[in-house]
């Protein structure tokens, strides 16, 4: 059971105990608390559902457009500046960002690069010398050596200051800049696209609308306190 039902129910009973025992104070309490509750109540689901005859409800479903333009203008705004892409690329100090390229590295197959390494040789003025000793074969054991020394090699690199200041400069360049800003603007619009009003309710639902029960309580608690007030005043 949630808190506003909770709190509509403690407010009814505080009513009906107010009206059963006739004692007035405890009535107006009651009822201005369950008026307090209950419009709260009201007011909370209106953001979410449509209601016939009531103006502006369901503002969040309606405004749909709007809350998609939104996010859209918070993400390449706020997030995704070259500003803010400059800080991402480098430190504090002002040096480069350590990208880390290793993950990348360790997926790319380097086996073209051990095939031309071997059409090289094979090309060049040792290849007859090769074809004594038994071609291309008699270099195959040194296949997944040359794989994982290339892989290495390349891991050190990638992992040098030089080799991320020359990442860093050609990322900050003009027109590279602007074309990773247009991909990712172009990403977050094809997401966008994909949302329906439901599922836009039900993500800011799922965000806030615990919260929100607490509108319902305080609103049951000042109601009450309205009501106590109005009983000591009549």
């Amino acid at each position: 059971m949630n808190k506003s039902v909770i709190t509509n129910l403690i407010a009814l009973l505080v009513a009906v105990a107010g009206y059963l025992l006739k004692h007035d104070m405890l009535f107006y309490v009651g009822i201005f608390a369950v008026s307090g509750a209950i419009t709260n109540s009201l007011a909370v689901h209106m953001l979410f559902e449509k209601v016939p005859g009531l103006y502006g409800s369901g503002v969040i479903p309606a405004r749909f457009e709007d809350f998609k333009a939104g996010i859209r203008d918070l993400m390449m705004k706020q997030f995704f500046t070259e500003a803010n892409i400059d800080k991402f690329l480098s430190e504090k100090t002002g040096e480069a960002s350590h990208l880390n390229f290793t993950p990348i590295i360790e997926k790319i197959d380097l086996e073209p690069a051990f095939d031309t390494l071997l059409k090289t040789i094979e090309e060049s003025s040792f290849g007859s010398m090769l074809a004594m000793f038994g071609g291309n074969e008699a270099l195959m054991p040194l296949k997944e050596p040359f794989i994982e020394k290339m892989q290495g090699s390349l891991i050190e690199i990638s992992s040098s200051d030089k080799f991320n200041e020359l990442v860093r400069d050609e990322l900050e360049q003009p027109e590279v800049m602007g074309s990773m800003r247009d991909k990712v603007e172009d990403i977050i619009n094809k997401r966008l696209d994909e949302l329906t009003p439901k599922m836009v309710k039900d993500i800011i639902q799922e965000m806030i609308r615990k919260h929100l029960g607490w509108l319902v309580v305080w609103g049951g608690v000042f109601g009450g306190l309205i009501g106590l007030i109005s009983a000591n005043i009549l």
